[in-house]
């Protein structure tokens, strides 16, 4: 099959797809039999034939994309043949000929599954009234329900393509990294693929925010020759003890990610000399799995007895490991030069989960009991993907909620133990036992006390859910939920109490507002949202259900609508005779062009991040109040440009005298008293002009002269050629 494609890939092509083959199967890090090397070798030939003709924007053949998505989910996520294939594949029925048909024909129903699973996620539907990104994460999350390597596989396409940007437009670049920050890495961390997490934020901030990504990229580099000698000094004042007890490890450092290390710089507002934990320490020994556990406390006992350690920063993940699977022992200890550094303990077996995740973890089972872990790890998950009918953006930070809190551990009356994000409550507790429990919720004892409902559980406890026939869920609880299914449980179930009064409502306002001589319509419903400062009709329907839109609400309102359209058109009506801000200093940035063609729109500026000139800006295309500037690091920067992508445009600061060109216009017509003044007043009362001379000569009864002008784009000189052609007397103005 390959043999057929050569005319579209050069001799040299031909030898890199080779080499990138062999590498392929020699990188794996599940073993292969010989059933997965054929199919394997299928799916290759398969996607070099299919891609033949397409080429990637850095002009090489589009084929090594699905060739390096392939070693991503072989050697670093670790996964199986079928998963190989299926990544070798995953672009094929997107973006070729090929059917799924062709797909379940040639490989089987489960490689068939998953190509279709990720071309399913490639084809959104895009509709403008939901926030596409959020729906994106979502959709992303269900399809986990079918076969976890769908996600896996979409997180190493994500993976490559974030490797590989730098070809693309800045704009482009800017919305995939906020979308990676926003979606890709946060799933990379839920499923515990650590690594992958810390690279997919690492290259996301490389082009959110480049020029603070460099710098500390630049000082990690510098201070590594200082982190070296810290190890050596560290490692010598244990290395007899250890030895001593015939423990055979090795000591590494890890250097903090470089978003990390920018997220602490930001949130603590401090520089990157300031960032105290920027390196850990990894001591890693080889172990039977019966002795894991002791040896990590003997290490532990080791270090402690060598250096102080602050017991408020001790990580116990031995005897409760980590929802993702990890284990490990943390400590924090008064190092080498009087700095704390946290020193990691783990087995070879601890360190390959937090480096592989997923794969590593079932490694180390085998036959049903393997099977059985995977049921497991994919029920654990389960429980975040239940809610599927919620707004996406809610669904998203439901979600992310969930993500990285540290967790607790309590139990039931009975010794059972459950998990739980930190910060929960009782609440949280009894939809953890059953959504009938949660929803029946009358209140909660707490080592036999009664608790209030907003008590914040603590790793220990014991709790007790106390029911009643009439109890129902009510919004204060979504005050203090911390978990996903308690929070999406409780919004199903209010929900469908709001449509229950929002029906009854709907009846109600119907006839209300016939008595005013109003019928009801999609015209009104709009005003009457507008009115009310509601979001949706059926927010109208509900306060009118429950009696907030009062008989008295709804005569202001009819009243008001009388007299809209003439308010509106006052609201509307141009401004004029507004002069420009003038700014004596020459230097300063004074004005805001948007877009590829750096248009001069109305803007103001948003009140979360209150930009200044210079700081490096967009622009977001609001409802209602028309282009807000934000900047680039604003809190909601990321958000936005993953949920609305399709509201963000290019923004950046100008300096006028820097941005006006200059022009000069004919202008000739019929003499007459005062056109010398009209002309001026038109340049004068235009934006973004200003004149600079004007000089008009007459001759019998025509006139002819010259003016000229600074301008700052093509579209606002046409505009004013346009309004003194208008003049009374002009017949031709022309650029000279």
């Amino acid at each position: 099959m390959v043999e057929s494609t050569t005319s579209y890939y050069s001799d040299e092509e031909m030898k890199n797809i080779a080499r990138e083959y062999k590498e392929l199967l020699s990188i794996s890090y599940q073993i292969l039999t010989e059933d997965d090397k054929k199919l394997i070798r299928l799916a290759f030939d398969t996607a070099v034939e299919a891609h033949q003709t397409q080429r990637r924007k850095s002009g090489e053949p589009y084929i090594f994309h699905p060739i390096a998505v392939a070693k991503i989910v072989a050697s670093q996520i670790g996964l199986d043949g079928i998963s190989i294939a299926a990544a070798l594949l995953h672009d094929v029925v997107e973006d070729t000929s090929y059917t799924n048909e062709d797909m379940e024909r040639l490989f089987g129903k489960t490689v068939a599954h998953i190509v279709a699973g990720l071309t399913k996620i490639s084809n959104m539907s895009r509709e403008n009234d939901i926030s596409l990104q959020a729906e994106n994460f979502r959709k992303l999350l269900l399809t986990m329900n079918d076969d976890i390597r769908v996600i896996l596989i979409k997180i190493a396409d994500r993976l490559h393509n974030m490797r590989t940007m730098d070809a693309m437009a800045e704009h482009k670049q800017a919305k995939i990294a906020s979308e990676t920050l926003y979606i890709y890495a946060p799933i990379a961390h839920r499923i515990g693929l650590y690594n992958i997490k810390t690279e997919l934020e690492d290259l996301a901030l490389k082009y959110t925010d480049p020029d603070r990504y460099f710098m500390i990229l630049g000082k990690i580099q510098d201070s590594r020759e200082e982190q070296l000698a810290y190890i050596e000094d560290f490692t010598k004042t244990i290395e007899k003890s250890l030895n001593e007890q015939k423990i055979d490890y090795y000591i590494k450092g890890r250097s903090k990610s470089i978003y990390s290390i920018y997220r602490k710089m930001e949130s603590q507002g401090v520089s990157f000399e300031e960032v105290y934990d920027k390196f850990a320490i990894r001591i890693i020994y080889k172990s039977a799995p019966l002795e894991e556990k002791f040896l990590a406390w003997k290490i532990y006992s080791i270090v402690t007895d060598h250096f102080r350690p602050n017991p408020t920063r001790l990580r116990d993940w031995l005897s409760t490991p980590k929802s993702t699977g990890y284990e490990a022992l943390h400590i924090t200890v008064m190092g080498p030069k009087g700095k704390w550094v946290e020193v990691q303990i783990r087995s070879e077996r601890m360190h390959e989960i937090a480096e592989k995740g997923y794969a590593a973890h079932f490694k180390y089972k085998h036959g049903e009991q393997k099977e059985e872990g995977i049921e497991v790890w994919l029920n654990r998950l389960q429980e975040i993907f239940e809610n599927s009918e919620s707004n996406a953006v809610d669904f998203v930070e439901d979600f992310k909620l969930n993500l990285y809190s540290k967790e607790i551990f309590v139990f039931t009356p009975n010794g059972e133990i459950k998990s739980l994000p930190k910060g929960a409550s009782p609440i949280d507790f009894a939809f953890a036992i059953h959504t009938g429990v949660g929803l029946k919720t009358r209140g909660a004892k707490v080592n036999n006390k009664l608790v209030p409902l907003n008590y914040v559980l603590k790793s220990g406890d014991t709790v007790e859910i106390i029911t009643a026939e009439n109890a129902k869920p009510n919004k204060n609880w979504l005050n203090y939920t911390a978990t996903t299914k308690a929070r999406s449980k409780i919004k199903n179930a209010l929900k469908e109490e709001t449509k229950t009064v929002a029906s009854e409502g709907k009846e109600i306002l119907i006839r209300k507002l016939k008595q005013l001589k109003i019928n009801l319509n999609e015209e009104v419903m709009n005003d009457l949202v507008s009115y009310f400062k509601t979001k949706t009709s059926l927010d109208i329907y509900y306060q009118a259900g429950t009696g907030e839109i009062s008989n008295q609400m709804l005569k202001d309102f009819a009243s008001h609508r009388s007299s809209f359209f003439g308010l509106f058109r006052t609201k509307s009506a141009p401004k004029k005779n507004v002069e420009e801000p003038v700014y004596t200093a020459g230097e300063h940035y004074d004005s805001i062009v948007f877009g590829k063609e750096e248009e001069s729109l109305d803007y103001s500026f948003s009140k979360c991040c209150n930009p200044i000139p210079g700081d490096p800006i967009f622009g977001f295309v609001t409802i209602n109040e028309g282009v807000k500037v934000h900047k680039k690091t604003c809190p909601n920067a990321i958000s936005m440009q993953s949920n609305y992508a399709y509201r963000v445009i290019q923004a950046k600061w100008v300096k006028s005298e820097e941005r006006d060109f200059k022009v000069s216009l004919k202008v000739s017509g019929i003499d007459r008293d005062g056109i010398v003044g009209d002309i001026s007043k038109v340049i004068l009362d235009s934006k973004f002009v200003k004149l600079t001379n004007i000089n008009i000569d007459s001759e019998g009864d025509m006139f002819s002269g010259k003016v000229s002008i600074f301008i700052n784009n093509n579209a606002t000189l046409k505009k004013l050629i346009q309004d003194i052609k208008n003049l009374k007397g002009v017949d031709k103005v022309t650029r000279l």
